[in-house]
């Protein structure tokens, strides 16, 4: 991490009152710096993992993938964990796996456990089995060891063991607790991941978090557990209800409104509800495919669905307007810069893809390319985000503690007639979004189909997009 910060904040979150502001000397919380790393395929990222009283660490961004640096055992272990609310398992890959002890190994970076080299292992049980949508992931043994994060020794932390892997990345899941791994597969009691056994230790007062990515040319974030500082955004939190599924509190899940283009609210769709999950472990942001048909065509993406990724002329995120996302009157706005990503060069010229996937009936997300737009307070303990638009490259810092009860989160205050039910699939959101019309397009897109692949001009006579594929690393998907 590039700089740790510890702090200590307090108490949590509220229904639909204001929000009391409690500033404090030395609030309990935990200050973790995060860091971006650079993903040359952030598309294939995705498909691989779709599926104090305040602690703060930085947030490291090297280009779409975020983490911060921890360590496991006794004496510590080195891990960079991906920072993901999507998931709920703090997982790290065994120094003796295949794929980590193999020549070359892919896990240098991350990181691996040895459980036979902490003195404070303890074995808890096997059931450790997580995979993804493509059927990748990891299996072993779930254990607990000593945790040092973002300043802090937190003992008896519980956390899964990779004896067999398939993604050298180590995950920090910080979802509820109902979505652990035990808990799914094994029908094992919940155990306390790491925000929950952070509240119930006392370092923060609340089980409660917000997260900072900033824009997408920055190389540091921060998430901060158990407070929020209010000078990372502008305006004030909206604090909106989180979807139940199937009756219970299982994802970050909110319900998106209305869509509108450069300020122009509901020009896209008006008074509908699209269940979106909030998942900073997703690069991009997946979207009702009708909706994204229309945005392609907006913008003259070439869709190539053998890789997933639709192609943009990297001009456009030059051009001056946004996508402006709305939650019962609580709007977001999107800037194109941020929402345009190099993929890699061909003879020496970047090219881009737009950050928008159709979501075809799976889980509608909104992953980064949205959240590093947004300030989101996460609380768990009262099942409500927060919402504000973010200050981008904010120089200063205003660390303010969440308060326990109805009423915790700082400088909040609840929307009126919040949407706070919407049918959600097993499993997630599912995509059955709004009818849309290609609005300034002048076309008309019905029917499941992406456009297909056609020559891009500005990758040189007669390539296509899936022979650029292969020179920028997108090939296989």
């Amino acid at each position: 991490m590039k700089s740790s910060t510890l702090a200590l904040a307090a108490q949590l979150l509220s229904s639909v009152a204001a929000f009391n502001l409690v500033q404090r000397e030395n609030p309990r919380v935990l200050n973790l710096d995060i860091q971006r790393r650079h993903v040359i395929n952030p598309v294939a990222r995705d498909r691989l993992r779709r599926r104090q009283k305040t602690v703060q660490e930085t947030l490291d961004n090297l280009e779409t993938l975020y983490f911060a640096n921890a360590s496991l055992g006794t004496p510590e272990q080195k891990l960079r964990l991906h920072i993901d609310t999507g998931s709920s398992d703090l997982w790290a890959n065994a120094a003796s796996s295949q794929l980590c002890s193999s020549r070359g190994s892919q896990c240098a970076d991350s990181g691996t456990y040895d459980a036979n080299s902490s003195s404070t292992y303890e074995f808890v049980n096997s059931a450790f089995n997580i995979s993804y949508v493509d059927g990748s992931g990891a299996a072993g043994d779930y254990a607990k060891d000593t945790l040092h994060f973002g300043g802090q020794e937190i003992k008896g932390m519980q956390f899964g063991i990779g004896y067999v892997s398939s993604s050298p990345e180590g995950i920090l899941g910080i979802g509820y607790t109902i979505n652990e791994v035990q808990v799914n597969r094994a029908g094992l009691k919940a155990y306390p991941n790491l925000p929950q056994l952070l509240a119930d230790n006392g370092n923060i007062n609340t089980n409660a978090y917000s997260l900072w990515l900033n824009d997408l040319d920055a190389s540091t974030g921060s998430i901060l557990f158990g407070g929020v500082d209010t000078e990372k955004y502008t305006g004030q939190l909206s604090k909106l209800p989180i979807i139940r599924e199937q009756g219970v509190y299982a994802e970050f899940i909110i319900a998106l409104t209305s869509m509108g283009m450069n300020g122009k609210a509901g020009s896209l769709f008006n008074n509908d509800t699209v269940p979106v999950l909030l998942d900073s472990g997703s690069s991009l942001m997946y979207l009702p495919d009708n909706l994204v048909r229309s945005l392609y065509s907006q913008f003259s993406a070439q869709y190539d669905s053998t890789q997933g990724a639709a192609f943009v002329d990297c001009g456009l995120a030059d051009q001056n307007g946004s996508l402006d996302f709305s939650f019962s009157g609580v709007t977001i706005s999107v800037p194109m810069n941020e929402l345009v990503i190099v993929a890699g060069y061909q003879r020496g010229k970047p090219v881009c893809i737009l950050g928008i996937g159709p979501a075809g009936d799976s889980t509608c997300v909104l992953g980064d390319t949205f959240l590093r737009s947004a300030y989101v307070v996460y609380d768990l303990e009262n099942n409500q985000i927060a919402l504000a638009q973010t200050n981008f490259n904010a120089t200063k810092t205003s660390i303010q503690e969440i308060q326990s009860g109805s009423n915790g989160v700082p400088d909040a205050s609840g929307v009126a007639n919040a949407v706070s039910s919407v049918a959600v699939g097993t499993g997630g959101a599912r995509n059955g979004g709004p009818q849309i019309s290609a609005t300034g397009a002048g076309a008309q897109s019905t029917g499941a189909a992406m456009p297909v692949a056609t020559p891009h001009p500005w990758l040189g006579a007669g390539a296509v997009v899936a022979g650029a594929g292969l020179l920028m690393g997108f090939n296989g998907l």
